[in-house]
C-alpha cells in the first residue's frame, strides 16, 4: 500500500547550484581530482579512479593511513591532512584550485553530518538533497513507500509492541545501537532517549543489500525515465554480535546477564539473489529513482535497497542508502552481475567513469551538485 506525503518537511540549506556551476567553470576538466575522506569505501573509490586516469585526494580527519602503504594501486596521490571537518570549509578555494570533486560515502555524511555536507562549496559527485531525504527515516519512509515500493511496518507507540520490532536510529550508524525488542519492557531497558529513532516490525527473511547504479548520461541497457539502470552487485552483513549470541542459549537468558544482541556491521558477504527475484529488484529500484525525480531532483549514481526476502519470496526495503555502501568492498574486481555489463569494474570505478563520461562530453554539470 502506497503511504502519501502527509507532513511539512523541513527546509535545509544546500549550497546553490548556481554556485557550484561557478566554480566548475573555472575547472580543467583534463585534471580533474577524485577525493573522499579515507575510511567506508575508500580504497575501492581511489583504485577505481586510478583506473580511469584520475588523480586522487584522501583527505584524513584524524585517521590512521599508514594501510593505504599496503595497497599501493589504491594509495591516494595526495593525503590532505585536517584537525577537524571545519577545516574542509576553510580549505575549498584550495580544493577549487586542484579541480576537486568530492565523492559522498557512509562514513564521510555520518561523521561531517547530512546538513554540514550539503553546505559544502566543493563540486560534489551526485544529489546532495538527496541526504536530507536518506538521514531522516520518516522522510525516507515517504520516499520509498511513495514510490509504491513495501516497507516493514512501522509502530508508532512503544506501548504497541506486541511482537517482535527492530529500533533504529536515524542516521547512517552501521548498525550501531539498533536492537530486538519483543516488548515494552525490552524496549525501555534498550532505548536512547537521546536521539531520534524508528520503530519497525522484524520481518523474517533473508537480507539483501542490491547494489545499483543510476546514469542520467546513458542510453543504453536497462532504460530508466532518460538513462539506465544498473544492478552492480548484492551482499549481505556480518554483523556483531547478532551473528553468534545464538550458541549462548536464548537472548533472554543473555539479557538478564547484561548481554544484548547488537547489529555492528564487522563485514559484508558476497550474494547472487535467485533469478526470478531480478524483475522484482528492478522494478523496485526503477520506482525508487522515478519518485526521486517527482520529490527532490532525482538519484543518480550509486544507491543500496536494503532489504528483507521473505520465505513466500515477498521482499520488502527497510531503508536506502543514497551512496555508495561499505557492501560493495567484495566487488574491486568486479562481481557476477557487474561483469555481464562491464566485466572486472567495481561500483568506486564505475563512478570514475561517469565522471569521465561526463569531462569529455562537457556535462559535468549535470551530476555535480
Amino acid at each position: 500500500m502506497t503511504e502519501t506525503l502527509n507532513q511539512e518537511l523541513p527546509c535545509y540549506y544546500m549550497v546553490p547550484k548556481e554556485r557550484v556551476d561557478e566554480i566548475l567553470a573555472e575547472y580543467n576538466p583534463d585534471e580533474i581530482v577524485i577525493a573522499t575522506l579515507t575510511s567506508h569505501s575508500s580504497l575501492q573509490i581511489f583504485h577505481g579512479a586510478r583506473k580511469m586516469g584520475f588523480k586522487t585526494m584522501g583527505i584524513t580527519v584524524n585517521h590512521d593511513t599508514r594501510y593505504f602503504d599496503a595497497f599501493p594501486l589504491a594509495k591516494p596521490d595526495e593525503f590532505v591532512k585536517m584537525k577537524d571537518f571545519d577545516e574542509i570549509f576553510d580549505r575549498s578555494g584550495e580544493f577549487a584550485d586542484k579541480n576537486v570533486v568530492l565523492i559522498p560515502h557512509g562514513s564521510f555524511v555520518e561523521y561531517m553530518g547530512a546538513k554540514r555536507f550539503q553546505e559544502l562549496d566543493i563540486p560534489v559527485y551526485g544529489n546532495r538533497a538527496v541526504l536530507q531525504w536518506e538521514s531522516d527515516r520518516d522522510m525516507e519512509r515517504q520516499w520509498i513507500t511513495s514510490a509504491g515500493v513495501p516497507m516493514p511496518r512501522i509502530i508508532n507507540d512503544a506501548r504497541d509492541i506486541d511482537q517482535p520490532v527492530l529500533v533504529k536510529y536515524h542516521g547512517a550508524k552501521g548498525g550501531r545501537g539498533f536492537f530486538v525488542a519483543k516488548d515494552y519492557a525490552e524496549f525501555k531497558m534498550g532505548i536512547d532517549h537521546t536521539q531520534p529513532y524508528t520503530i519497525q516490525e522484524y520481518v523474517l527473511g533473508t537480507r539483501y543489500y542490491l547494489h545499483f547504479f543510476y546514469s542520467p548520461l546513458s542510453s543504453e541497457g536497462y532504460k530508466v525515465r532518460d538513462g539506465s539502470l544498473e544492478l552492480m552487485s548484492i551482499d549481505r552483513r556480518d554483523e556483531s554480535n547478532i551473528d553468534e549470541m545464538y550458541k549462548l542459549g536464548s537472548q533472554e537468558d543473555m539479557k538478564r546477564q547484561g548481554l544484548f544482541p547488537s547489529f555492528v556491521v564487522t563485514g559484508n558477504v558476497p550474494v547472487v539473489i535467485r533469478e526470478s527475484l531480478l524483475p522484482k529488484v528492478f522494478n523496485m529500484a526503477e520506482n525508487v529513482v522515478k519518485r526521486s525525480y517527482e520529490l527532490f531532483g532525482g538519484i543518480w549514481g550509486p544507491f543500496c535497497l536494503e532489504s528483507i526476502v521473505t520465505d513466500k519470496l515477498e521482499i520488502k526495503v527497510f531503508e536506502i542508502s543514497s551512496r555508495i555502501v561499505a557492501g560493495t568492498n567484495p566487488f574491486i574486481s568486479g562481481s557476477p552481475y557487474a561483469d555481464m555489463i562491464y566485466p572486472g569494474m567495481s561500483t568506486g570505478a564505475r563512478i570514475a567513469m561517469e565522471i569521465k563520461n561526463a569531462a569529455e562530453t562537457d556535462r559535468l554539470g549535470e551530476i555535480l551538485t
